[in-house]
């Protein structure tokens, strides 16, 4: 195939994934606001049978994510992007024809039920099985294969956030071992990204995703940021860590008895939160636009921050559906809320400054988890469109990844491919163990 038939087979690619990302951030909006409206003005509940009701709800579409997921598409669960990493390497399969549906539905059902997790993450995941599905149809050859994964990939974060600049730098940054960098597939990843924006933006608008409106902020304040920055490089270290150790722990458990048994309880938690504590629960992408315009309490703040965080590894441990983008992004505008709410009471700071606080935090969490600062920085300017402040965003992002690798920090999704390619390696050492003792035996 040659040049122009490979870009007409990327920007068609693009513009299916803008359609059924769209398709499935509207599924989630939509049915995160039905069911707890249906229990409140449908059924008229209120009080305990309010609360009983929404666990069991959230635990029902939890443990119904998480069954789709190990009996159909074992390789849908969690985020989605080691997978696509895995698969533009060599080490993985990308199941196209059940990993979609998987992962459209267990995605749906997961975040609607409340957990703490991102749609980013199902949505790339989408957008890369759209394409091995184009180039199992049209029979590309191996590279222009791993391209068209990684043009569907970042056509999927397109869609998810409307930051078509910023999933291009995705493949760039994020995939820089993987991809197989040519102008050919450079320019269908460009195009599969636009494509995606433009049907996105057509069918859901052209507004930044969590747009905020804060003013230029003075130099004599940017050392408050780079302060933010080795704050937030540290905070990386720690999510990745504890997420890593949680996702562990989850598995002892599951081994030991059921691996519906942890899903069933967060999801009894998140369907009861839903209620009482809506703080701490979904991705939090509206949450964290809220609580910049809100700007509460320092105690409030700090509470926010602990349950996100804890509600953030308790719901990816589940093992069902869905990605870590949003609650980082969420998470670190509270942690930047919370920076400024304490150095608010120490020095004077200029008006406003929360906000650009709360603003340069997603970028300084984003990379210092994910190991993409350039990503982080644009991502960032997408989605609130405070272009403005490029020079703290910068700042605070590329401080906060420096610390990161300093403390000895590895980019999550290449921790969380290398775990799966280990334990696949090891269950089939047991299994070829076990199968050697069952012919001993007879």
């Amino acid at each position: 195939m040659g040049n122009g038939g490979y870009h007409i087979v990327a920007a068609l690619v693009g513009a299916v994934v803008g359609v059924v990302g769209s398709g499935f951030h509207v599924g989630v909006e939509q049915l995160t606001a039905a069911w707890p409206a249906y229990l409140v003005h449908g059924l008229g509940l209120s009080g305990p049978g309010l609360y009983v009701a929404a666990a069991l709800i959230g635990a029902a579409m939890a443990v119904t994510s998480l069954w789709l997921v190990r009996r159909f598409a074992p390789e849908a669960g969690g985020s989605g992007v080691p997978e696509i990493e895995g698969a533009m390497e060599g080490l993985r399969q990308v199941r196209w024809h059940r990993v979609l549906p998987v992962k459209f539905f267990g995605g749906l059902l997961s975040l609607s039920s409340g957990m703490v997790l991102g749609r980013e993450g199902p949505t790339i995941h989408m957008g890369a099985s759209i394409a091995k599905a184009a180039a199992d149809i049209f029979r590309l050859p191996s590279e222009d294969m791993r391209g068209l994964l990684a043009a569907g990939g970042a056509a999927g974060l397109a869609a998810a956030f409307n930051a078509p600049l910023a999933a291009v730098l995705f493949v760039i940054e994020e995939t820089r071992r993987q991809f197989p960098y040519s102008p050919r597939t450079y320019i269908g990843v460009v195009l599969a990204s636009l494509a995606s924006a433009i049907v996105t933006e057509y069918l859901t608008g052209n507004v930044p995703y969590m747009l905020l409106t804060v003013s230029e902020v003075p130099y004599g304040a940017l050392p408050a940021f780079v302060v933010l920055g080795v704050i937030l490089g540290a905070a990386g270290v720690a999510f990745n860590r504890t997420l890593v150790w949680c996702l562990d722990q989850a598995r002892r458990l599951g081994q030991r008895s059921s691996y519906y048994i942890f899903p069933l309880v967060v999801g009894l938690i998140v369907g009861v939160l839903m209620f009482t504590l809506p703080e701490a629960t979904q991705g939090g992408e509206i949450l964290a636009v809220q609580l910049v315009k809100e700007n509460p309490a320092l105690g409030m703040l700090a509470l926010i921050v602990l349950l996100r965080f804890v509600m953030t590894m308790a719901s990816y441990s589940t093992g069902v559906s869905g990605g870590i983008f949003a609650p980082i992004l969420a998470l670190a505008t509270t942690i930047g809320l919370c920076y400024g709410a304490a150095l608010g009471a120490v020095v004077p700071l200029p008006e406003n400054a929360h906000v650009a606080l709360a603003i340069a935090s997603m970028g300084g969490l984003f990379a210092a988890t994910i190991g993409a600062p350039l990503v982080g920085m644009v991502l960032v300017m997408e989605l609130t469109g405070a272009y403005g402040l490029m020079v703290p965003v910068m700042l605070t992002t590329i401080f906060a990844n420096m610390v990161a690798q300093q403390l000895g920090g590895r980019p999550i999704y290449e921790v969380l491919l290398e775990r799966t390619l280990a334990l696949e390696a090891q269950a089939r050492v047991d299994a070829a163990q076990s199968a050697r003792n069952g012919t001993a035996q007879v």
